[in-house]
């Protein structure tokens, strides 16, 4: 199959070429830094942005939802949300 856009600067705006399942972790980072978080089944996120030094919880977050944030850790405590995928 040809890509058309593989020579094409991806940018963090752009689509996801990798997406990953994530399975939330309260020591284990992400293997690598995600564009953006997308939630499968609905409930609450913490998670700790690549520059941030404490962890924030988005409540609530509804189904098929796509958060841009640039997340190091998805932790395991306070995350309820489930069929999280790294884009």
């Amino acid at each position: 199959m040809s890509d058309r856009f593989a020579h094409e600067y991806e940018s963090v705006s752009g689509p996801s070429a990798a997406p990953v399942a994530v399975v939330p972790d309260d020591i284990v980072p992400l293997a690598s830094i995600p564009k953006g978080l997308y939630v499968g089944t609905a409930g609450n996120l913490a998670v700790r942005g690549l520059s941030a030094s404490q962890d924030v919880l988005f409540k609530n977050v509804p189904a098929g939802s796509i958060l841009p944030v640039r997340a190091k850790f998805v932790r395991a405590t306070g995350t309820t949300a489930q069929d999280i995928i790294a884009l």
